[in-house]
């Protein structure tokens, strides 16, 4: 079972988005927040695999709460759902430790595949906001041919497929991208952390943010 915490201070969408996940077989909510405060709190109570949080909540914002719960639990995967789709707002999340980004307009179609993926220690984004990553890292990588420490000792495949971890895709889908099988993709993904000294898909994304790899 997936043990999701709900962070949400309007009573209606938080009770929604928790009939929404409790109908799954391999999803159980721990608890539910009216404020960044009480997420914080119920996180070290819980100790969930993830924490699902809306932004925009009294006492404590979402990405104030998204570093603590990070702080306190660093097992807890953090999943920011909210109706902002800025720039700001999405790379402040990520900063703040967040493995996935997803609006509400669409919660009710990727809540679901979001809180399993990041449960496994991938990045799911909204295909715009990947499409920030995306871009940034494409505008770096024209660009610059030097890059931080351990990057060049990634291979040119390794660097591949880091350009497509990136963007939030799945073992499965860099296989049918590159024409390899999942395993493959898979071995990739792990030397990569490996070479990087790093060990999920989402340490991924803040390292090439905080290397200048993507610009916000």
């Amino acid at each position: 079972m997936i043990r999701v915490l709900l962070a949400e201070d309007h009573t209606v969408v938080r009770e929604g988005l928790h009939i929404l996940l409790s109908a799954q077989p391999d999803l159980e909510v721990v608890g539910e927040a009216a404020n960044g405060q009480q997420a914080v709190e119920l996180a070290r109570q819980t100790r969930p695999d993830v924490a699902v949080l809306d932004i925009a909540m009294p006492d404590m914002d979402g990405l104030q709460a998204a570093a603590r719960i990070r702080a306190d639990s660093p097992r807890t995967q953090i999943l920011i759902l909210t109706m902002h789709e800025s720039d700001a707002y999405f790379f402040r999340a990520v900063e703040a430790g967040a493995a996935g980004y997803v609006p509400k307009k669409v919660a009710s179609e990727d809540l679901i595949k979001a809180v399993r993926a990041v449960a496994r220690g991938e990045a799911f984004f909204y295909p715009s906001m990947a499409r920030k990553l995306l871009d940034g890292y494409l505008t770096h990588t024209q660009t610059s041919a030097a890059g931080p420490p351990g990057y060049e000792t990634l291979s040119d495949r390794e660097k591949e497929v880091m350009f497509l971890l990136v963007q939030g895709l799945s073992n499965q889908q860099i296989a049918e991208r590159l024409v390899i099988s999942p395993s493959t993709a898979q071995t990739h993904r792990a030397h990569i952390l490996q070479k990087l000294n790093l060990e999920t898909t989402i340490d991924l994304v803040r390292y090439a943010i905080r290397h200048g790899l993507i610009e916000p």
